[in-house]
């Protein structure tokens, strides 16, 4: 990120000493507050401090979320208690930021950011065991086993593309491959003589134009090179064989005859 794309912004602190709780609740519980309008009661908190122990926290869901739910959709429980823990280790807070809406204005507003406050206490909402929770938790682990894929029976013909054991590139090369490994072995000498006739036309071959040309198996092809050819290492000419110095016979242009004086 470049150093120009970074804006300044004021943060009010105003509530930074402000101590807020961090509830992590059920997934159920989630999506139904999400539904809900903003003017609706969602539930209710209930805290008490039974004397020489820690408060009791607990939920009850208005009825109002209870009912709403979609058709053949399974009932949730009504009832919660909330887990305390304190937080000690980490220094969390809330914040939020409000989007200006006068985009024209002479002057600009700018984005206001706000620390809602600090987060003193965590508390996990848990169900209690009842029936009504079984019912949902079954419920859950029953969708949670249907397949992702099912098989279906068509009853008209579909004009779309359907899977292939294999594709025809693929067995074009799987029987270019067999019949290259397939290919019977010359006698040495005629070999050497194919090779031979391609070194008068050219000094330089790798190993790929050489099988082409002599239609030998690569490994017997080699074996043979090793004995009448040098395979270079070195650049210009790297990963290409020639042929040893005593095998060399490329014919020579017939020399110049001398002037007559």
């Amino acid at each position: 990120m470049s150093k120009d794309s970074h804006i300044d912004r004021d943060l009010d602190l105003s509530n930074a000493n402000r101590g807020v709780w961090l509830v992590k609740v059920p997934k159920y519980v989630a999506e139904r507050w999400e539904k809900a309008p903003s003017d609706m009661e969602v539930g209710k908190l209930k805290i008490t401090k039974p004397h020489g122990q820690k408060a009791q926290v607990s939920l009850t869901l208005s009825s109002a979320i209870l009912n709403l739910h979609e058709p053949g959709q399974e009932s949730i429980p009504k009832d919660h208690r909330l887990d305390v823990s304190t937080v000690t280790q980490q220094t969390l807070g809330v914040f939020s930021h409000v989007v200006p809406t006068n985009t024209d204005a002479v002057i600009p507003e700018t984005e206001k950011l706000y620390m809602e406050g600090k987060i003193v206490q965590k508390l996990e909402c848990r169900p209690y065991a009842d029936n009504c929770y079984m019912k949902l938790k079954l419920e859950s682990i029953r969708k949670a086993s249907l397949p992702a894929r099912q098989v279906k029976q068509l009853d008209r013909v579909v004009q779309s593309y359907k899977p292939v054991s294999d594709h025809k590139n693929n067995i074009e090369y799987m029987e270019r491959k067999k019949a290259e490994g397939k290919k019977a072995r010359e006698d040495k000498d005629a070999v050497l003589e194919m090779l031979f006739a391609a070194f008068e036309k050219h000094q330089y071959y790798n190993i790929k134009d050489l099988v082409k040309i002599t239609k030998q198996p690569i490994t017997y092809l080699k074996d043979i090179l090793k004995e009448v050819c040098n395979y270079n290492l070195k650049n210009p000419h790297k990963n290409m064989w020639e042929l040893k110095p005593e095998y060399r016979h490329y014919k020579q242009e017939p020399a110049e005859t001398d002037k007559e004086k």
